[in-house]
């Protein structure tokens, strides 16, 4: 007898989980919560709510690329003449959902901390948190990213320019969450 109250009751919880309700007020301003529509003439402010379980969806960066952010963040080195290469690894990193910072090689200053970083001046060069890869091949940039915990597969991130020689280089940022995604309280993962 208790499991198959138990079992009613997971099937009543699974039913009210997605089912319809609504909400309105009626003409005297009292609020009602039902699960079939109100009369036509006495409702106003009336909400259609759908239960869709406990799934919410947010738009954000997925964890394991937060945590990888956090741990292993990602700066790349290019410079004016590794125009195709440098796309080419700017792609990479876009595709994979990286967020980067780039510095685009044009003035003493930046060839300085290329060669502190790498210990040369080839382009273009990431570093994945304390992981230095020299020039580009996909599987050695994949490699050293998997490494970094990045997923091998993320949302793709918006195509980012080669900076302007000369500019300060952008910090890296994750994509902004969309405008209908939830609001997130003190406690909320960032």
């Amino acid at each position: 007898m208790p499991k198959l109250l138990a079992a009613a009751l997971a099937v009543l919880f699974a039913a009210a989980a997605t089912a319809q309700t609504y909400r309105w007020v009626d003409k005297d301003g009292k609020v009602h919560y039902s699960d079939t529509p109100p009369p036509p003439a006495a409702a106003k402010s009336v909400e259609k709510r759908s239960g869709s379980g406990s799934v919410v969806q947010s738009g954000q960066v997925p964890f394991a690329t937060q945590q990888a952010i956090r741990n292993a963040p990602v700066t790349i080195y290019t410079a004016e003449t590794c125009k195709q290469i440098c796309d080419d690894a700017r792609k990479l990193l876009q595709s994979r959902g990286v967020p980067f910072r780039e510095i685009a090689v044009a003035d003493e200053a930046s060839r300085e901390e290329l060669k502190k970083v790498s210990g040369g001046q080839e382009v273009p060069v990431m570093v994945a948190g304390k992981q230095v890869t020299t020039g580009y091949s996909a599987d050695s940039w994949n490699t050293a990213l998997d490494a970094a915990g990045y997923p091998k597969s993320g949302p793709p991130l918006a195509a980012q320019q080669a900076p302007k020689p000369g500019a300060p280089a952008a910090k890296a940022q994750p994509p902004e969450p969309a405008d209908d995604a939830p609001k997130q309280g003190p406690y909320a993962p960032r």
